[in-house]
């Protein structure tokens, strides 16, 4: 049970990174893979360092150094696979493991405990460091995502990796999927997941050998990955000029891309509240949603800074109108060049189905923009996801002079050929800083119950810009490992725009954060008491589904307090106990 007053952002989650570029691995290097007894069954599985040494930079405005070191597990002969689900949220997470042989698949159910939740395998890398004159100064254990930062270790290798890019967060993720490609690399470092390190300048060597329950587990040699550390302590001041001389010129082509980006951009947050760090592989399913945290571009803390000078920075990465996420729009979601024509109908072919998650991230709130005196508000984090099979696809058109769009939706045959559309509702203009793009006004509602279920207030926030924020579950029928909006790179469109697309992929769920306009309760005059807030997906059952017996999903609080100092106390979901 969590107990919570007033509004706060999550912990910082800070840029480090080593670039994957840096494995550039000869074939000497490969066959230097050590001799042992492999696991049974499974891929060959090593720990290797990318370099011998690596430069560190304690910057003087954050509490330590993130040491991203440059170490890799590496997979061949087949890939490393795991599926992570639970049956429900009465339910511990398990862990199964698919086999390759003979080129066929086998699930080998992993021993239960192996892990707790959907961040990765706890406890894999055991990291120290010991200073220049051998005296061990720094001990901890990680967790690691296979799906973190990788790249291939030699040429043969699979063009691309068919894993996801991350491991999510969300506290009511359903299903997950790890993985490294044969001939692939993932990155141990724990990114997102671990804290900075207190190490004064100088030189030190770090060690990291994987766990023996994993080496058990997996068949993976006990041959530590040994990395001589020089830590440099700077400025962002200093990092900004220093990066100025280097790129002076260069253009925004070379911004490094903000990766998985909320809708909340028209606030950019402060250094300490900076983005994951690209080596965790805070990809499509890191859980930031239509909020202000972003994935900060890598080896650059000092454009951390630069993005409390708002759009002028966000123009800077080669932003326009309608994209304030430092991103590129999704070729891939072009609408259709023009309104569809002939009789809407609604074929017999697969169709998504929208289900909601309980909220989460709640606080009592003073309403964020609204900023209103006086005012008690209770915000809250909420998820519509789609557990498929089809994609959910909307097109916006709009009339000459029509401040909205008609809005419909798409349906397709198992070729992927469009064979019909139907109207469903429309789509508007939302001006509001932290969105100004397009909203689809009939994919979700809010609402917060009494105790007897009815209702006692409704959200204002009615309309929404769909995007892949969250991979909820990847395990359903097809469910896409790579969504292509994730952000605001999704065709949600300018002012201007006559006609928009917007996509929620299988698998995948559009999370908005707490601080958005509308994202919350006026609770001002509500007494204290328990109440229910309602996630509810379709509400006006305008969008066509497999089942719409699922859209609805409640999260229990109970608010107390005084006026002014309200408070909110947020039960256990079933075994989830996240506010």
């Amino acid at each position: 049970m969590t107990t919570t007053r007033t509004n706060r952002l999550r912990r910082p989650l800070i840029a480090g990174a080593t670039a994957v570029a840096a494995m550039a691995v000869t074939a000497g290097f490969m066959t230097a893979a050590p001799d042992r007894a492999t696991a049974a069954t499974g891929p060959k599985l090593s720990l290797i360092a990318a370099t011998g040494s690596v430069t560190l930079t304690s910057w003087k405005e954050e509490p330590g150094v993130y040491l991203d070191l440059g170490t890799y597990l590496t997979a061949e002969g087949s890939p490393l696979e795991l599926k992570v689900t639970r049956k429900s949220y009465k339910d511990p997470v398990t862990i199964t493991q698919t086999v390759f042989e003979g080129g066929r698949t086998k699930a080998k159910a992993l021993p239960l405990g192996t892990v707790k939740d959907f961040s990765g395998l706890p406890g894999f890398a055991e990291v120290s460091v010991t200073d220049k004159n051998g005296k061990v100064v720094f001990t901890r254990a990680e967790s690691f995502c296979p799906n973190n930062a990788s790249g291939r270790v030699r040429p043969d290798a699979p063009a691309t990796s068919k894993y996801p890019e991350s491991c999510p967060t969300n506290p009511f993720t359903l299903g997950s999927v790890w993985g490294i490609e044969k001939g692939w690399a993932a990155n141990t470092y724990a990114g997102s997941y671990t804290e900075p390190v207190k190490l004064a300048a100088g030189t030190y060597t770090a060690k990291v050998r994987v766990a023996k329950k994993y080496r058990d587990l997996f068949g993976i040699a006990d041959k530590p990955a040994t990395v001589k550390v020089t830590v440099e302590e700077r400025s962002w001041e200093e990092g900004r000029s220093a990066a100025a001389g280097a790129h002076a010129g260069h253009g925004a082509a070379h911004q490094a891309p903000s990766g998985h980006a909320g809708h909340g951009a028209g606030h950019a947050p402060t250094p300490v509240q900076a983005g994951a760090p690209a080596t965790s592989g805070a990809g499509p399913s890191y859980n930031v949603g239509h909020g202000p945290l972003k994935a900060a571009p890598p080896a650059l803390p000092w454009a951390l800074a630069q993005r409390q000078a708002g759009r002028a920075g966000l123009q800077a990465a080669g932003d326009t109108a309608g994209q304030t996420d430092g991103s590129r729009k999704a070729p891939a979601l072009a609408p259709a060049t023009k309104r569809p024509t002939g009789t809407p109908s609604v074929p017999n072919v697969p169709k998504p189905d929208l289900r909601s998650l309980p909220a989460y991230g709640i606080t009592i709130s003073d309403g964020g923009f609204q900023d209103i005196p006086g005012k008690d508000y209770l915000a809250f984090s909420a998820n519509v996801w789609n557990a498929g099979p089809a994609q959910l696809v909307v097109d916006g058109f709009r009339s000459p002079g029509k401040a909205k769009m008609d809005a419909y939706q798409y349906f397709y045959d198992a070729s992927g050929k469009q064979v019909g559309y139907t109207p469903t509702g429309t789509m508007e203009w939302d001006p509001r800083p932290g969105h100004v793009h397009w909203h689809f006004t009939d994919f979700a509602s809010y609402r917060l119950l009494k105790a007897d279920k009815k209702e006692a207030v409704r959200s204002g926030k009615e309309a929404f810009c769909l995007a892949n924020t969250d991979a909820v579950d990847y395990t359903v029928k097809n469910a896409n490992w790579h969504p292509n909006n994730t952000d605001l790179a999704t065709a949600c469109g300018q002012e201007n725009s006559i006609s928009v697309r917007e996509v929620l992929d299988v698998g995948s769920g559009d999370t908005y954060t707490q601080d958005l306009p509308g994202q919350s309760f006026d609770i001002t005059d509500l007494p204290n008491g328990t109440y229910y807030i309602q996630v509810l997906a379709n509400p006006a059952k305008r969008l066509k589904e497999t089942n719409l017996d699922n859209n609805s999903a409640l999260r229990k609080v109970v608010l107390g307090g005084t006026p002014g100092k309200r408070t909110v106390t947020v039960p256990a979901h079933d075994l989830v106990n996240a506010n």
